[in-house]
């Protein structure tokens, strides 16, 4: 790889002294963030951590995660129809022991950083040739790999990618990435509200109105100790009942991730008469607000909408600030939308070690792929924010 190398770590504590140096652009990659990973990480998952040299100096690192599904308690409980019982029976079957290439515990472009530019027939090649390590680390176990994924990237970079070592592996696009560019006029949520059409303005209205009575609360790392067992019954309702999962996270994951990032990480707390009923979570990640998981009570949530009122906090929080954008990931697109995030295509690309099942993988991947029906939203009196260019 003309002077590049590429090793892989299995613990924080192998790692390079000058590792977020390099890793200074993402949050997600630098050891504050990692050492969450290992300390609470979802019990089906083992992370590697790849360091990447140019001539014995450390100029990329990045992020590989190992799921193994057959210890996953359910893979999403709110859909029941016979195409979810065989997309599970295929998963458990055929797909168990699964490699993604980047972090499957959060959407956006955060599987690799570069301290100087790397052209993208390295950047392949190093990606394809870390999963295939990886792979062998595993079979030396006696643990086959089923399949492995590359995860989350901008469409003008899987376009690059694809012209490489990934040009003969799958490419999948499966719900968008909900971002939400701020308009650099907004200076407050009066700004903000102002921007929305009458509609919307109701919206925000009826919404603020069915909030009356809930408390909202920054919560210490020693308040989060303290309601940690509430904290993760309320992400576990919500976590159970998506449409799919590959993972659960550890009951203290939440404590462990305020610990290790400290201010770069928020948890706030929604309480209803001294009771928390909700939370949501946001990481700092220079210009950008990364919304983190979240929970509800169910019958709160109903009757007060506190998941749209959760998302009009984090956009306040954001324009206030003054952060760039906010990314809401995957989920709930609709509602999302109608808060002002607009959907951006992300792409991934997939394979399969069994020849005869790679050769489907086309067919399969979209058989199973849930299907998502929305309509997008237009909040807006005019176009309030342009949308940026997301960067490789």
């Amino acid at each position: 790889m003309k002077g590049l190398t590429f090793k892989i770590y299995n613990h924080i504590k192998e790692l390079p002294n000058n590792w977020d140096d390099v890793a200074v652009s993402n949050v997600f990659l630098q050891t504050h963030y990692l050492e969450v990973l290992e300390k609470s990480a979802p019990t089906n998952m083992q992370c590697f951590y790849i360091g990447i040299f140019e001539n014995h100096e450390l100029i990329g690192v990045s992020l590989a995660q190992y799921l193994d599904l057959n210890k996953l308690e359910s893979f999403g409980e709110r859909d029941k129809c016979f195409k979810t019982f065989i997309r599970n029976f295929i998963f458990k079957n055929f797909a168990s022991h699964t490699l993604f290439i980047g972090n499957n515990m959060i959407t956006g472009q955060n599987g690799y950083a570069f301290s100087k530019v790397i052209d993208f027939e390295h950047i392949s090649e190093i990606l394809m040739e870390s999963a295939k390590e990886i792979t062998t680390y595993f079979k030396n176990k006696k643990i086959k790999i089923h399949l492995v994924s590359f995860k989350d990237f901008y469409e003008h970079c899987s376009v690059e990618l694809k012209k490489f070592s990934l040009s003969n592996t799958y490419e999948f696009n499966t719900q968008p990435n909900m971002i939400f560019y701020l308009d650099k006029k907004w200076k407050n949520k009066e700004d903000y509200i102002a921007s929305f059409s009458k509609k919307y303005r109701d919206q925000y209205k009826r919404a603020h109105k069915k909030f009356d009575g809930i408390v909202v609360k920054e919560l210490t790392f020693e308040e989060v100790v303290l309601h940690e067992e509430t904290i993760y019954d309320l992400y576990h309702y919500v976590a159970k009942n998506a449409p799919f999962n590959t993972f659960f996270l550890a009951k203290n994951h939440f404590s462990t991730m305020k610990k290790q990032c400290q201010n770069h990480f928020l948890i706030f707390g929604y309480f209803l008469k001294d009771k928390l009923v909700g939370f949501h979570t946001i990481l700092l990640n220079g210009t950008v607000l990364e919304t983190y998981f979240l929970g509800y009570d169910s019958q709160v949530q109903k009757e007060n909408m506190l998941y749209l009122n959760m998302l009009y906090n984090m956009t306040e929080y954001g324009i206030e600030n003054g952060f760039e954008k906010i990314i809401f990931g995957r989920t709930a697109l609709e509602i999302k939308s109608s808060i002002g995030a607009i959907p951006v295509n992300m792409s991934g690309f997939i394979y399969h070690n069994n020849k005869l099942i790679n050769k489907y993988i086309e067919y399969i991947f979209k058989k199973l792929e849930p299907e998502a029906e929305w309509q997008m939203r237009h909040p807006f009196k005019e176009v309030g924010c342009l949308r940026l260019e997301d960067g490789c």
